[in-house]
């Protein structure tokens, strides 16, 4: 579920959305095809019959564990815009956290051997106010998010520093901070469409 545009403020715009890594499903994943493969082992054996009603239902537990992680992934969105950042969360209820790229202090992010492999990790951001440190987890490709964050605050103060207006430069510099997005994975070619006409109608 893509991050409502309705929530934007006046010329604001999205330069990544994000879901959580797809190592989110795995914990159940692996376990609902372990379940799986056990159920259909023991409808061809001549195990008791009450053996394969429970894993019949732990399969099913398994199943409906991996929906409502599902459920959880799709509703969750690690936004980065041309004025903040904006981290929502919650299937029924939600929860949410924005900081202005202005009070962004410092970034840095955190991966184990494994996350390298995976391209997944943390990012942590420190930031003035009450939010403090927070920590954002199984983002895909942390290092080129936390540079696409960067570009952004510079971007952010040159249009400050220009009483709004946006010169040819910062422009032609947002283009090819997505075409490298685009190039490295982080955006898929109709993201990278999308955001290159938002930028090219400013």
């Amino acid at each position: 579920m893509a991050f409502p545009l309705r929530l934007l403020n006046e010329e604001e715009d999205i330069v990544l959305d994000l879901h959580p890594h797809w190592w989110f499903f795995t914990g159940p994943a692996s376990l609902l095809a372990l379940a799986a493969a056990g159920l259909v082992a023991l409808m061809a054996s001549d195990l008791p019959e009450a053996l394969t009603m429970v894993v019949a239902a732990l399969t099913v537990a398994m199943l409906v564990w991996l929906v409502g992680r599902y459920l959880r992934w799709v509703t969750t969105n690690f936004v980065v815009t041309t004025d903040r950042l904006i981290y929502r969360s919650g299937v029924l209820g939600k929860s949410g956290t924005e900081i202005p790229l202005d009070r962004v202090n410092t970034m840095f992010f955190h991966q184990t051997i494994f996350e390298r492999l995976l391209r997944s990790g943390d990012l942590i951001i420190e930031s003035g106010g009450e939010t403090g440190r927070q920590t954002f987890s199984d983002i895909a490709k942390p290092s080129s998010v936390q540079n696409t964050i960067y570009q952004q605050i510079e971007a952010n103060e040159m249009r400050t520093a220009g009483g709004g207006q946006v010169g040819a430069t910062s422009i032609s510099q947002e283009l090819r901070n997505l075409d490298e997005l685009r190039r490295s994975g982080v955006l898929s070619e109709a993201e990278f469409e999308a955001q290159k006409a938002k930028l090219l109608g400013r």
